[in-house]
């Protein structure tokens, strides 16, 4: 991910884009700041995991990396290491997806039409309630910038997508990713915590179709994964690393093709370079863009949450699945982070990991139809 940058009305915003370094980069000065960057995410995960946090591979790195950054600590994360993290764990949750697996999420395809349209309703009425917050305090926007910053903003999507389609509506580009960006980091942060609170882990009875670790296996699973990505990237597709390796895993098992599980040590790897990826975004620069704005996509974000356990606690009682699975499949969060909160837990895997797919390419698809429709409706009026 190379990073947010749109131009803006009030200038140019690039406020994540410093914390990136591209692969083109290959000066040593360009090497050290990720390599330290991933020594200390290394040592906040060893500290989390001997304080028995949640899935402390993760959560220890974005914390540590996001609270340095914020301090202007020059902390950076190197794009492959990111890309690599997504293809480990699409490649680790496709290993779930056998056959009775599969049936049962099929089955369950009406609770994830639901869950979309939940998705849907619920940004639509988040970017509704920022119009509102907003409409005397954002300077230098025009009546269609301000519906579409803040349409954008509330859309439960993915965070570089929703920028991107923002930015062709001419809206304020720094805004959306804020919102996604802090939205995204509050959830991921919060429901571990709030599950290990709960006391609910080891629920899922579904295990993955390989168990046991088998080197010419591993090879032709990192091959075809790999080629699936490499697909989905060249296709243009949203977050194709993760796609493009969960769906070629996922048709494999499906297929009761048995390769290879995955080494524990390569997805806690892999967690630990997404946990970076997501903390090198909180800059200085970051902080002070619009405090009423962070303020109020931080409260709405809380209010998401609590509404989205209370649609998991009903939809529970009509499919028989325990809420926990459902308040991490239905939560306004983002996929992987998700998808690694239900493994590590072990609570529904290819539920969650089902119902996050569908809603994220739901939005991709139907975010801009839906926005076409609210704008007509407001011009009505």
């Amino acid at each position: 991910m190379r990073g947010y940058y749109g131009p803006g009305p009030l200038g140019p915003v690039s406020f994540l884009e410093t914390r990136v370094i591209s692969p083109s980069c290959w000066r040593p000065a360009f090497w050290l700041r990720p390599v330290l960057t991933l020594l200390l995410a290394y040592g906040a995960a060893r500290l989390c995991v001997w304080l028995q946090t949640p899935i402390p591979w993760m959560i220890g790195p974005l914390v540590v990396t996001s609270l340095v950054s914020v301090l202007g600590v020059p902390t950076a994360s190197w794009t492959p290491f990111r890309n690599a993290g997504q293809w480990v764990i699409g490649a680790a949750l496709g290993l779930y997806f056998t056959p009775e697996v599969g049936a049962l999420v099929a089955g369950l395809w009406w609770a994830i039409a639901l869950g979309i349209f939940w998705a849907l309703a619920l940004g639509l009425g988040f970017g509704v309630w920022l119009r509102r917050v907003h409409a005397h305090h954002l300077p230098g926007l025009s009546a269609a910038q301000l519906l579409g910053t803040t349409y954008f903003a509330g859309a439960i999507g993915g965070a570089s997508e929703m920028t991107l389609i923002a930015e062709r509506h001419g809206a304020r580009t720094d805004l959306v990713a804020a919102a996604h960006s802090l939205r995204v980091l509050l959830v991921t942060l919060s429901i571990p915590f709030a599950m290990q609170a709960w006391g609910v882990s080891g629920l899922d009875l579904a295990t993955p179709g390989a168990r046991e670790v088998h080197l010419p296996g591993l090879g032709w699973l990192a091959l075809l994964s790999l080629a699936g990505a490499l697909a989905m990237r060249r296709l243009g597709r949203a977050n194709p690393w993760f796609m493009g390796a969960l769906l070629v895993t996922m048709g494999l098992t499906l297929s009761g093709v048995v390769l290879s599980a995955l080494p524990g040590w390569l997805t806690a790897a892999a967690q630990l370079v997404i946990g970076v990826s997501l903390g090198v975004r909180f800059t200085p620069a970051f902080v002070h863009t619009a405090p009423r704005w962070l303020a109020s996509v931080a409260l709405a974000s809380a209010v998401m949450m609590l509404l989205c356990a209370a649609f998991a606690w009903l939809l529970a009682r009509f499919t028989g699945l325990h809420p926990a699975t459902l308040v991490l499949g239905t939560s306004p969060g983002g996929i992987a982070e998700m998808a690694i909160t239900a493994q590590v837990l072990q609570l529904g895997v290819p539920l969650v990991t089902a119902f996050q797919v569908c809603r994220l390419v739901a939005v991709l698809v139907l975010a801009e139809p839906v926005f076409r429709w609210w704008s007509a409706q407001r011009s009505v009026r």
